[in-house]
């Protein structure tokens, strides 16, 4: 006999964790892409033609971590990404004994992501 009025206290007791009153949320899925948002950068000459193989470095200003990039055929690489934000961003770009100024630019993140501002970055080598 006692066994069996224990029984129902037993489940009630198990069925605690799901009568929480907490809101239930279906999130859908993680809405996240595990791609890293990347900033397209353009090299050119003094006279603007695309440089093809010049090295693009890109430093936190804050943390000190850099990312270096090669620019493809076209002069452009996307090396430089997300995986050095936040914070400013100081980018410029050699090609042999060519230099370009540095340039800035900053990371704005949300929940998933960071997104440099501007999106797009050109370096000019020096003559």
């Amino acid at each position: 006999m006692y066994r069996l009025r224990i029984l129902p206290v037993l489940l009630g007791l198990a069925c605690l964790p799901a009568c929480d009153n907490r809101p239930v949320v279906d999130r859908g899925g993680d809405t996240c892409s595990e791609e890293l948002v990347s900033l397209k950068v353009e090299v050119v000459t003094a006279e603007g033609v695309h440089v093809k193989g010049a090295t693009i470095t890109a430093t936190n200003e804050d943390t000190h971590e850099s990312i270096t990039g090669v620019t493809n055929e076209v002069g452009v690489s996307r090396a430089v990404n997300e995986s050095i934000a936040p914070g400013p961003t100081r980018l410029s770009a050699t090609a042999g004994p060519k230099v370009s100024p540095a340039t800035q630019v900053e990371w704005q993140c949300d929940d998933c992501h960071c997104e440099p501002i501007p999106d797009s970055v050109t370096l000019q080598l020096n003559p």
